[in-house]
């Protein structure tokens, strides 16, 4: 979900928690889908509040947007997934229920959970979900107890390390994985980014032509990182030399 960037004590306004269903109805096409998908569900939810407000976002995370106030960009990760993959979300895009938002927007912390050693404590730590029996991540036990590198961890302010060669290196590593996991997502001769019709979203992408649609469909990190090409490997091994070097 995308939204325009608002103050933080905004969000309950914009995204429509408060919105009332006549007013929800206006917007055709999303009222519809949420008649058709999320009504009768909603309707067998324990909680009385979800049942009769079916067409709102549940509930407002508001200590989630008071953390991200401020921020261009935070860190997210999905609550179950095969492999621990670590994204950069833009600010005015609504994480869901699926996905766990991490209040940092520095490449350095960025690089420490994707580090093979985040990966690990992860699967050590978190829990396991469904007939594939996936990793689940579990805030709780996963994140707040991973141990970071002494004078890296989400207590201190990314300014304060921003001249520590060690963050350096992290930070190095994950902009170039980012920036070759971007390149290989959306090549840009197969993709165009155009402006959203309503101003203040993100741009996004258009396939050039239907042979790049048709790529495209290939084209997810899950199918990346299970190829797990030469170039990948790479970019992780180095990522994982620098964030080893951050323990000593």
């Amino acid at each position: 979900m995308a939204v325009t960037r608002r103050s933080a004590d905004k969000w309950i306004i914009d995204f429509g928690w408060t919105m009332g269903e006549e007013d929800a109805a206006l917007y055709e096409a999303p009222f519809q889908y949420a008649q058709e998908q999320v009504h009768p569900m909603r309707q067998r939810n324990r909680r009385q509040s979800n049942r009769l407000n079916w067409w709102r976002h549940v509930e407002p995370r508001q200590g989630m947007w008071k953390a991200l106030d401020g921020l261009p960009r935070y860190i997210a990760t999905a609550r179950v997934s095969k492999h621990r993959l670590i994204v950069w979300f833009d600010i005015r895009v609504c994480p869901d229920s699926a996905l766990i938002a991490v209040a940092r927007d520095d490449d350095t912390t960025f690089g420490i959970l994707h580090s093979r050693f985040h990966e690990v404590w992860s699967l050590r730590m978190g829990a396991w979900l469904g007939k594939g029996n996936d990793p689940r991540y579990t805030p709780t036990t996963t994140f707040e107890t991973f141990p970071f590198p002494k004078g890296l961890g989400p207590g201190v302010p990314a300014t304060d390390y921003l001249t520590d060669p060690r963050a350096q290196d992290i930070a190095s590593a994950a902009r170039r994985l980012v920036e070759l996991r971007d390149r290989w997502l959306n090549p840009p001769e197969w993709v165009k980014w155009v402006e959203e019709p309503v101003p203040g979203y993100p741009h996004r992408t258009v396939p050039r032509d239907g042979n790049a649609t048709k790529a495209l469909k290939k084209r997810t990190l899950t199918n990346l990182y299970n190829a797990r090409t030469q170039w990948l490997a790479d970019s992780l091994a180095r990522l994982d030399a620098a964030v080893a070097a951050a323990y000593g």
